[in-house]
């Protein structure tokens, strides 16, 4: 059977076009060649793509899977990426409806669906259910082996969840890419996974094991490549986030790239919890990263800032203030390209 993201896609993406939980979704619009054919929001149904997200990419809005049939879609995807990663209770009717349809479906949440007895049911010959986050077999504890690899290691960091780490280090893979690179992109999320079609979904996996899981697929790739974008995962200034460390540990990063949403001041959701100022950001996960030099020197080189909230003058003025902040490179790598940052990275 071919892969499911090979095949037509339609997206369940209910209130998370213009929500604040359609991550999944909207990363898959703007970064996947797969043929997405239909996305189901019933807030946003008829409305135009472009227009709500300037997202580049022509893909009719429906209410339900049942609109979506008309696409003929052969695998549903849950686009969304809620708190807890809980499937929503509205979203039970579509995926049954896209079941009994013959679809497939890809799942990136928390809940796992493969082996409820209802669904398996539904499906006949051909179809599947892929639950993304799935912890890898045969892991073990990590032992800092990543430092020997002769290959540059970039992972991003960043202020908060959800403020586009894996953006950056995808369009860095992508400019190194350009440039001749022989360049990896490492997916460390459900969303990353999707996109890469291989990695380690890192909050499927135990506490004791992930920096293993991670240090696993830096060394299966780590000799083949000359760079490595290793996708980030959380903060360590989030309160509820356990991924941060163990991709720093496993990793053995070489560099380091910030990102950091323009304008924000403290953690989305916990208002109590302050950002620092960008120079004591730094100074923290340079400390962390290097251990006080137990891993050597781990210099954050630059600075990926968020300013897809922002007009084009004032994100041009966010990024020359953060520069004159912080003295090193900074730029919006979706709205303005990841070449300034990539050569902050090849020149350390």
């Amino acid at each position: 059977m071919r892969s499911p993201l090979n095949q037509r896609i339609a997206i369940l993406l209910h209130e998370g076009i213009t929500g604040t939980q359609g991550k999944t979704g909207l990363s898959l619009l703007r970064y996947s060649e797969s043929p997405i054919v239909a996305l189901i929001d019933r807030e946003s149904a008829g409305k135009s793509l472009l227009e709500l997200t300037g997202i580049k990419r022509d893909v009719p809005i429906v209410a339900s899977l049942t609109a979506a049939l008309e696409y003929q879609p052969e695998v549903l995807v849950i686009g969304i990426a809620p708190k807890g990663g809980a499937l929503p209770d509205d979203y039970w009717l579509e995926i049954k409806n896209a079941l009994q349809a013959g679809m497939s479906l890809v799942n990136g949440l928390h809940t796992p669906l493969a082996d409820i007895p209802e669904l398996n049911t539904l499906l006949k010959p051909g179809q599947l259910i892929w639950d993304v986050r799935k912890e890898p077999a045969n892991l073990g504890v990590a032992s800092g082996l990543a430092q020997t690899l002769p290959c540059r290691r970039v992972l991003t960091v960043g202020t908060d969840m959800a403020i586009g780490k894996m953006s950056t280090s995808l369009e860095l893979h992508w400019e190194s890419r350009r440039r001749g690179w022989r360049s990896k992109f490492l997916a460390t999320g459900q969303t990353g996974v999707m996109l890469a079609g291989d990695g380690v979904p890192l909050d499927a996996v135990r506490v004791d094991f992930a920096a293993g899981a991670v240090e696993q697929m830096v060394m299966r790739y780590g000799q083949n490549y000359d760079i490595l974008h290793i996708e980030g995962q959380g903060s360590l200034l989030h309160p509820g986030s356990t991924a941060t460390l163990p991709l720093i540990r496993g990793s053995q990063p070489t560099q380091l790239i910030l990102a950091h949403r323009a304008g924000q001041v403290h953690v989305r959701n916990h208002s109590h919890v302050l950002i620092p100022s960008l120079l004591k950001v730094i100074r923290l996960y340079e400390t962390v990263a290097s251990a006080e030099g137990a891993f050597g020197n781990v210099p954050v080189v630059g600075i990926a800032l968020n300013t897809a909230h922002l007009d084009e003058f004032t994100a041009q003025e966010a990024i020359a203030q953060t520069t004159a902040e912080t003295g090193l490179p900074c730029n919006d790598v979706v709205r303005f390209g990841a070449g300034l940052l990539l050569d902050a990275i090849m020149s350390n």
